[in-house]
């Protein structure tokens, strides 16, 4: 364990360890994966412009790469097992982990776990409509997450990971309150679901992106294939 902590001050700054919204779950993870958080990178205008299949940590991103696609942002709880479920699914045909719902620009990830920006983790998806519905993503959200706890699912705690989803247009906003509204007779408690519109979503930084798959805390990638049906290691 002292060889835990000692890990732990050298990655994590002293102010941001005792910060009441980070929590020493997904930072322990970060740490057996020898992962060292970095700032938002300034991409070239010209890529800005673009739409890179590479997220670029802090760029503004909010454009579907086809006249065919459409977007789709939510958060349920810590963004590394929402976005590998969105990823399985037949019609996704890209995702992103970011920021979102904040106060600041360009967030980094420690920006957003002193809980001082508001900003939320949230899943970009980029899908087709004709293969898969917006009512099979939100089927896909309401089963990832408990929707009633406000600010917290399982062991991570604080306003980053609360419950949301992000609408695009008017239809995508009558769709989720219906769904929302059908759920809520599935639990005892209200739904805590926040539905709002789309605002500026900031790519995290490279090393959370498709974070499961590429292995995780410890080392052991998690199928991102279409219908996959593996239980999710949310850390890894």
């Amino acid at each position: 364990l002292r060889h835990a902590h000692i890990l732990v001050v050298a990655i994590f700054p002293s102010s941001a360890l005792t910060a009441p919204h980070r929590f020493p779950y997904k930072a322990q993870a970060m740490v057996k994966a020898n992962i060292v958080p970095v700032g938002p990178v300034v991409a070239p205008a010209d890529v800005l412009n673009g739409s890179p299949l590479t997220p670029i940590p802090g760029k503004m991103q909010d454009t579907p790469q086809s006249t065919k696609t459409q977007l789709a942002q939510f958060a349920a709880g810590c963004f590394w097992s929402v976005e590998l479920a969105f990823q399985r699914l037949p019609g996704v045909l890209r995702t992103a982990v970011g920021y979102t719902q904040g106060q600041t620009k360009n967030p980094s990830y420690d920006d957003v776990c002193s809980g001082e920006t508001n900003h939320v983790e949230a899943v970009l998806v980029e899908y087709d409509p004709v293969v898969v519905s917006y009512d099979h993503l939100l089927e896909t959200f309401w089963k990832k997450h408990d929707p009633t706890t406000p600010n917290a699912q399982g062991n991570d705690h604080g306003t980053q990971y609360r419950s949301g989803i992000y609408f695009y247009t008017p239809e995508q906003q009558a769709t989720a309150e219906a769904s929302k509204k059908a759920h809520q007779s599935s639990y005892q408690r209200p739904i805590a679901t926040e539905i709002l519109p789309a605002t500026d979503f900031y790519y995290a930084e490279d090393y959370h992106q498709q974070y499961l798959e590429k292995g995780g805390r410890n080392g052991r990638g998690q199928s991102a294939k279409k219908m996959c049906n593996d239980p999710i290691r949310c850390y890894g």
